[in-house]
Order: C-alpha cells, then structure tokens, then sequence
C-alpha cells in the first residue's frame, strides 16, 4: 500500500512538472512574463544563484527533474504492475492509425493531435513576437532599409524562435536508456521519427531564418561587415551560419534515399551536432541556450553512459548460418538481465568496424533463456556481409573462431509486456521483420506467464523458400503448442513456385532446413563476457542527479569567478549606474563569456557523471565475477522445455506464389472468434506491408473508436501497432 502511494505521489508531481514547463512555454511570449521575468531578473542578480542559477532553474530544470521522477517510478511500477482483464481491453483508441502515406508513414491520432497543438503553440508564439516587434519598430541608423524591409527583417529574426522551439525537443525522442517516453511505453524506434519531423520543422525555419537575414543585408550592403566577424557582444552571425551549414548537412544526409545507401556518410556526418550546438549557442547566447540545455543535457549523459556500457567487450558463444543469408549470434548474458519480448540491441562488432553500431532486434527471451541472448541478422548491407562472410569461411573450412569480440548497448525496449493485454495477437511479418516475433513466440510458450492471449495467429511473408528457415528457432513451438495456445501459421512465398519433388508442408521444409552451426570461442570465456544491460532505473536516476548537481554548482560557481558579481559589488550598485561605471563593466565581458561557461561546466558534470558510472559498472562485474565463481552455469544449452498439456493443432498453411490478403485473413481470423475479442496487430517488414494492414484497421474503426460496420466486426476491437527492425 505505501509504495502504490508512492507511485501516485511521483505520478502526481510529474504530471505536475509537465504542466508547468508546458505553461512556460505558452506565456513566456506575453508581456505579462516579460515584466515579471524582468522583476525576477532584478530580485535575484544580487543573490547568490544570481541570473544563471535562476534561468536554469525556472528553464531547463523542469524536465530534468522530470526525467529523474520519471527514472524512480519506473524502478517501482514492475513491481506493482499487473496485467487484468481490464487491461486488457482498455485500448488507447487515439492510437489508432489515422493517417497512412507513403512519405510520411503511419500517424496515429494521438500523433495528429500531438503535432496540431505543437504547430498551434508555434504560431501563437509568432503571432505575439511578431506583433510585439511591429508595434515597437525602429529604424536602425546603420540600416538603410526601407520600412518594408525593416518589417520583413523583424519577421525572419523572429523565424529564429520557431527554430529555437524544435531545437529544444530535437534530442528527447532520441534517449536511450535515460527516455522519457518509456513513461508512455513509446519505444526508441517508433519515437525516432518524432526526432526526424522535429529535425525537419528545424531546418526549414533555420533556412527562412538564415536565408531572410543574409538577404536583407544584401539590400543593406552590409552582408559582408556582419557575417564574417566575431561580435564582441550580442549575437555572433559567423557562428550561426555554420550551424545553418551544418544543421542543413546533417538533414540531407539523413533522407532515406542517402542514409539506406550510404549509411556510413549519414553516421559520421551525423556526429557533426556537437559543432552544431556549440555554434547554435554562441549564435543565440545563454538567455536562449537555457530552453535547448535539458535535452542537450540529457542527450549528452545518455550518450555518456552508453560509451561506458559499450566499454565492456562482450564474446560471441556460438553462430547459426542460415541458407537464406541470415546469420543467427549467441552471446552470453547476465542470467539476472531480464527483457521485454520486442526489445532490440545496438552491437559494434570491432573486427568490421571500429565505429559502426546497428540495432537488432531480440529473438529470444529472458524468461527462456536465462544464460545467453540471441540476434538475427539478414545479410543486406556492407556490414552484415562482412559477418556472414567471416563465419562463412570458418564454416567450409571447417575451423574454429576464437574470440569475435563485439560490444553491446542496452537491451532497449517497452518496460512491461503490453502485448499480454490483448484476448488475441494477429501478428504479420515480412523478411527480416519476424525476429521479433521469435521473441513474442518463444514468451507466450512460457508457462509461468499467468495470463497470456488465447489465440496467435502469424502471417510470415518471405520471398523465396529458403526465407522460411527463419522459423527455425521456434520450430519447437510451432509444432508442440504449450498451455493451450492455439498457435496457427500461415506463409506466404511470393516469389517462387512449387517444386514437384520438394516437401509440402511447413513441417518438411523447416525439416529440409540447411542451419550450420558454428561454435565460436571457449566455455571459460562465458563467465567473462557476460552482458550485464544498462543500470537500473534507480541508479540512472542517482547518476542524473549528481551530473545535474556538478552543473548547477560549477554554473554558479564559474559565473561568480569571470562574470561581475553583482551580488558582492550591490552595494556600490547604485553609485556606478549613476557615474556610467557599471555599463562600461558589462561591456569588458564579452557575450560569449557566458556560453563558455556553460561550456565548461556541462563537460565537467558529463565527465563525473561518466566517472560514477564507470566505478558502478566495475562495482558490478566485480560482484558479477565473484558469483560466477559461486555457481555452476550451462551457457550453451537452451532453457526451453516443452511442458504438458500438449495441444494438437491443424496444419499450418503455406502458400505459393501469391502475396497474403490481408483483409480476407483478418476477417476469416476474426470470424474464428468467439464473442467480443480484443485483437492486438502488431506488424513488422517492408513499409508497404505495415501500410496495408494498418489501412484495413483504420477503416474498420474512426479516430476514436467508433465502429463504422454492423456486422461481427462490432465485437472485435482492433489495436494496430508497428514494430521497426531498422532505424
């Protein structure tokens, strides 16, 4: 009972943190908050936290103290959250697909009203900026602009805001392991195109910002005299037309068409945001700086923890190969390191590439498999080939791979298991896009779930036959259902036809299945190399907290030591502002003083906040070393065991030749049901196959759960979700 008030007291205060950064933004436009920030400006410049202590806590502290609460209560909800038969049901029917397009992919209705209310509180910004700007006009002496141009000068400068505003929420969608959207159970790869939407919104009000500027100084003659110098005060143009360059580089080299083909120049190009945000902040100053430094701040120590994970090398046990150019890793793994089905993982292989990191998803489960962690990979890249080359050649040679050192992040994923709230699962996956349902499959077949989904059916689309071997790792499950589960398979072979010799069910073709095997190192590696996974949430939260304290404290610090203190010098105040003393003080310090305090101190907090971690994860292998020599451990034998009662099921279908229809197969699944159903569609592959399911389930239902038919349908709920196997 204390700790369930717990959660609601945390769930309360952040609720309340929310809402107050959010109204923040909303009033910081009037005139109202520009007197009273003004006021409050005037009351605490002569206090010990002066002007910097008090724009990082009114500004940028909110959502990091957010983000702590957020950390604290998602290290208490697994113990209290269970899934009812409530649950279950009660869809978030704003989650439902509303929109489907093939440049902008699947948007839901939560998304739709999400970014409505975002364009709406840009545009009130701008309105009252803007207005405020052209009442107050004046001609400025070293301008000779027309008033037009003076207008239109006003307007682009304040274009800038709009930039500023995407630039601060630019980095949340992109966290890891410190993500707030895990409070939303909003995983990593579907909140990645929030960052891709908000990147864009940047660079296009940057170029009108940008562009509009350099050419009103062209008209002026003076496009030459204010760019290319470094303002001594004010705001420093060089530095903002890099981070236009820049910011503009890194948007055309992450489109689609570059990053699938040359991922390599989308990843090192990418890393160019450091320059970036340093160039961003001497360009628009600390007193803006404020707004972008929560997600700077966050984004940088989830960066920082991840290189301290990644530090730790990790060896692969053993390696599948599979006919279909697909390579399956074994790696070993902290038995007590437990994963939502669904998860993925980021892995840098050293031999290949020093650099590279690319994420795969899970395809076995924590619950099962207790000692080692399994990927799948399918051979469609420069990086992949290399790996399956590599186990290839120590395959025909028949030799022994010692040592495959790889690195890993996370595993990332959902905090609890949402798919178990459904009544049934409608799963449909094409190529590659199956591996997280191996996952899903291999967690419904363990019998200490307590409540499961009744009925599964899978619908696997592949190109040729040798594409089905990927099933083979559930190929225990598949024919030897466990506790009841009514398990049916229906696969499609779409470019390939019938051999009249060749085998004519699933069965016999998992059969006929060609699988090497290749054991890579030694048992004594195991106890090593385990993979631990991330901190906890409580100790991501410790470590938030220490970085966030070192800040502040070296903020204020810092600005006491090379800024004037007004709050030593207060009682003089008044004699220097009479004689024009303190106005000639204040110009003495440049404006990108400040900046490079800020500077300073956020490598500072970021390099202890590194350190804490790094003492925390020695702490942790230390321990993990010493029961490792305690306990006996079987890293290569797999967990799964088949348990009674066992089912018989009918044959699963195979069909060849012909691409699956998905609205006859939703509707011959739904009519199978008996009574009212809740129906999760969880959907993997290709973009036009997540496309077309995703059609079927929002003609079926409006934004709001409205059920448009009359017939059988109005007892079965539909719940699509889309799962990606690629960022």
């Amino acid at each position: 009972m204390g700790k369930m008030l717990t959660l609601l007291v945390l769930r309360l205060l952040m609720n309340l943190l929310l809402i107050s950064w959010i109204s923040l933004w909303i009033i910081k436009p009037t005139t109202v908050w520009i007197q009273s920030w003004r006021q409050a400006e005037d009351t605490f410049k002569h206090t010990f936290f002066g002007y910097y202590g008090l724009s990082f806590a009114v500004f940028s502290f909110p959502p990091i103290a957010l983000s702590i609460i957020g950390l604290i209560y998602l290290s208490l909800l697994p113990q209290h959250h269970r899934l009812t038969r409530g649950g279950r049901s009660a869809a978030i029917s704003v989650s439902r697909p509303a929109i489907i397009n093939s440049f902008i992919g699947i948007v839901s209705c939560f998304e739709i009203i999400a970014v409505i209310l975002f364009l709406v509180f840009l545009a009130w910004t701008f309105y009252v900026r803007v207005n405020n700007d052209l009442k107050k006009l004046m001609p400025v002496k070293t301008m000779n602009l027309d008033l037009w141009q003076l207008q239109y000068f006003r307007v682009a400068t304040r274009f800038g805001l709009l930039a500023e505003a995407c630039l601060s929420l630019l980095l949340f969608p992109v966290l890891r392991g410190l993500s707030m959207f895990r409070l939303l159970n909003i995983q990593f790869a579907a909140s990645v195109k929030y960052h891709v939407w908000l990147g864009t919104g940047l660079v296009f009000f940057s170029l009108v910002h940008g562009g509009s500027t350099l050419f009103i100084w062209g008209i002026s003659h003076n496009i030459e005299e204010e760019v290319w110098k470094w303002q001594r005060t004010g705001r420093v143009y060089v530095a903002g037309v890099i981070s236009l360059v820049i910011g503009l580089l890194m948007w055309i080299t992450s489109l689609p068409q570059i990053r699938r083909k040359c991922f390599e120049t989308f990843y090192y190009t990418h890393h160019l945001y450091t320059v970036f945000l340093v160039s961003f902040l001497f360009h628009a100053g600390d007193r803006h700086f404020y707004w972008i430094l929560p997600g700077v701040f966050l984004f940088g120590l989830d960066k920082t923890l991840r290189i301290v994970q990644s530090r730790s090398e990790s060896r692969v046990l053993s390696a599948r190969l599979y006919s279909c150019k697909a390579v399956e890793l074994v790696l070993p793994k902290d038995p007590r390191l437990n994963y939502a089905p669904s998860s993925f993982i980021f892995m840098n292989i050293p031999s290949i590439s020093q650099f590279q990191w690319h994420p795969f998803s899970i395809t076995s489960s924590s619950s099962v498999d207790k000692h080692t962690m399994s990927v799948m990979m399918k051979c469609e890249g420069k990086w992949t080939d290399s790996v399956y080359k590599k186990l290839e050649e120590a395959a025909d040679s028949n030799t022994k791979i010692n040592n495959i050192t790889i690195r890993v992040e996370g595993p990332y994923g959902p905090v609890s298991v949402d798919f178990l709230r459904y009544d049934t699962l409608f799963l449909v996956a094409g190529g590659i896009g199956i591996t997280p349902f191996l996952n899903i499959l291999q967690e419904l077949a363990c019998e200490n779930r307590l409540k499961t989904p009744k009925s599964v059916q899978l619908v696997f689309s592949v190109r040729t036959f040798q594409d089905i071997n990927m099933l083979v790792p559930v190929s225990p499950i598949l024919f030897h259902p466990i506790h009841n589960l009514n398990l049916k398979i229906k696969v499609f072979v779409t470019q390939e036809k019938k051999h009249s010799n060749g085998p004519a069910t699933l069965k016999e073709y998992l059969a006929q299945s060609q699988v090497q095997t290749i054991h890579v190192g030694t048992d004594e590696d195991f106890s090593r190399f385990q993979i631990l996974g991330h901190e906890s949430f409580r100790r991501l939260a410790t470590l938030v907290l220490v970085a966030l304290l070192t800040f502040l404290g070296l903020l204020i610090g810092l600005s006491h030591f090379f800024i004037p203190n007004e709050h030593k010098k207060h009682s003089n105040s008044m004699k220097l502002a009479a004689s024009g003393t303190m106005t000639r003080a204040k110009e003495k310090v440049p404006s990108w003083v400040p900046d490079l305090v800020i500077i300073v101190a956020y490598v500072i907090a970021m390099t202890i906040g590194g350190l804490a971690a790094i003492i925390l994860q020695w702490r942790r292998q230390h321990r993990e070393t010493l029961r490792m020599t305690k306990e006996e451990v079987n890293p290569q034998g797999s967990n799964f065991t088949e348990s009674t009662p066992i089912v018989p099921i009918e044959e699963h279908e195979i069909h060849i030749g012909e691409r699956p229809k998905f609205k006859e197969i939703l509707s011959e699944f739904e009519t199978s049901l008996r009574g009212w159903s809740s129906i999760g569609v969880l959907v993997c592959g290709p973009e036009s196959m997540k496309e077309a399911v995703a059609s079927i389930c929002r003609q079926r239902f409006q934004c709001f759960g409205v059920d448009d038919s009359r017939t059988i349908h109005n007892k079965v709920n539909l719940n699509f979700h889309s799962l990606n196997f690629s960022l």
